[in-house]
């Protein structure tokens, strides 16, 4: 496999030490500096990880060269540290003309839908489609558990219902496939695909054959917003969307986006190894599943997926093990397969690498780890925690590519329904059907 050695969205800390960089907080939000662009300059691996470490917003970064998302201020001080920032390509992306009513409610930024209207397609489905759908809060957001408001975290299973079908159980007759969006919440492509991933197999099931399939046989579960409040940030800056990444957890003194903890550090397999401050983009948080959305993310996972593999890191998922799962992310073309916490590859290697490529030739991703893939280890993540505590196939899809009016983490709103659908729409198929035996494909 090709490595791409690329380093991406606030790598892990490291040694090398920069002083006086950033102060207060490392948001990249439009000011009287000028929108956020990314900002390409020369850098070695180590400066690449000093800079994000610094608080510096990383874009996908690697081969000599880093892509900072800030506004002219943040160039400014890039060039006090001795880099040289070009413009590599802008974050917000060619809105469409205005005209009355050609947007619904609810939506921002082309389209976009918010955490309100996400939910209330989750209980629209439920409603038309009653002998295919069943809802679950599996828990609730960091505000809404402080009395802040916030929102319940919600999952959909979907399956012809038979007798013990979506039923929280570990041991119901059918095999899970699991896809889950936004636990990063500027990644907004992500959340979309979720929606039409829904309405692809209960609106299909009555006419679509590959649709009727998967569901007379999988159960499917979707999280399509796996952190809400995070959401909402992004959403209440309306066509310029604010760049949140984490939740909304403001209790570590940090302001503007760089309030919260990474969600997708924050798992209990393999946590500790990313960033302890507080105001960075990969801040782990006070403790392995400190979060409230990360237990519920966790508690849904265990209630569904028996565990499957041993506690050693070279255990492999047996060849009957059941169960997949695809957390979306942007950006990269990118699917990743484990381990990320480490760069040594997975017991299961070959086979992640079999059933990926079937996936890739939906999508023409690139397979392979986090050191063929993003060139950096990640601990704490999602899809680390499914394959190495319950030996799920877990992969990671990064929705998109660097640049361009389908790139980066706000792509324009028309790339839902122009790429990243037509593209990733034959994965999760594949991920579905493969939910039964996904290290035998």
């Amino acid at each position: 496999m090709k490595s791409r050695s690329l380093h991406r969205i606030a790598l892990a800390a490291t040694g090398v030490v920069l002083t006086g960089l950033l102060t207060g907080t490392a948001t990249a939000q439009p000011d009287a500096a000028g929108a956020p662009v990314f900002w390409q300059v020369s850098a070695t691996s180590a400066q690449v990880k000093a800079l994000a470490n610094a608080g510096f917003d990383m874009g996908e970064s690697g081969d000599g060269t880093a892509y900072v998302v800030g506004d002219k201020t943040v160039a400014a001080k890039l060039r006090s540290l001795g880099y040289q920032p070009k413009f590599h390509d802008t974050v917000y992306k060619e809105l469409p003309a205005a005209t009355p009513n050609s947007l619904a409610a609810d939506t921002f930024y082309g389209g976009y839908r918010t955490v309100t209207a996400q939910e209330a397609h989750l209980s629209q489905v439920v409603s038309a489609h009653p002998d295919l759908a069943t809802k679950y809060t599996i828990g609730q957001s960091w505000k809404k558990t402080k009395g802040q408001g916030g929102h319940d975290i919600q999952a959909i299973c979907l399956t012809k219902k038979q007798a013990g079908d979506c039923t929280l159980s570990k041991t119901s007759p059918k095999p899970k496939a699991l896809l889950m969006a936004q636990i990063h919440a500027r990644e907004l492509s992500t959340g979309e695909l979720a929606w039409r991933w829904i309405d692809y197999l209960a609106d299909g099931y009555a006419t679509d054959a590959t649709a009727k399939s998967i569901l007379d046989t999988t159960e499917v579960w979707v999280v399509p917003v796996a952190n809400p409040d995070g959401v909402d940030i992004v959403a209440s800056g309306g066509n310029s969307p604010k760049l949140q990444r984490k939740n909304a957890n403001n209790s570590r003194g940090c302001s503007g986006t760089s309030i919260g903890v990474d969600l997708n550090r924050n798992s209990s397999f393999k946590w500790g190894g990313d960033s302890n401050s507080p105001c960075t983009e990969t801040y782990q948080g006070t403790g392995a599943a400190s979060e409230p959305e990360t237990k519920a993310l966790e508690g849904l996972f265990r209630a569904i997926y028996p565990a499957q593999r041993g506690p050693g890191n070279n255990d492999p998922a047996p060849v009957t093990a059941k169960g997949t799962m695809i957390t979306l992310h942007s950006y990269g073309n990118d699917i990743i397969i484990p381990w990320g916490f480490t760069q040594a590859t997975s017991p299961n290697d070959a086979q992640y690498r079999k059933l990926g490529a079937k996936m890739a030739a939906s999508n023409g991703y690139l397979v392979g780890t986090n050191e063929e893939t993003v060139g950096y280890d990640t601990s704490g993540t999602t899809d680390d925690f499914t394959y190495g505590a319950l030996g799920v196939f877990s992969v990671t899809f990064e929705v998109g590519g660097s640049s361009g009016t389908c790139g980066g983490f706000l792509p324009k709103y028309t790339c839902v329904d122009s790429t990243f659908w037509p593209k990733n729409k034959g994965a999760f198929i594949t991920a579905a059907k493969a939910a039964a035996a996904p290290y035998q494909q």
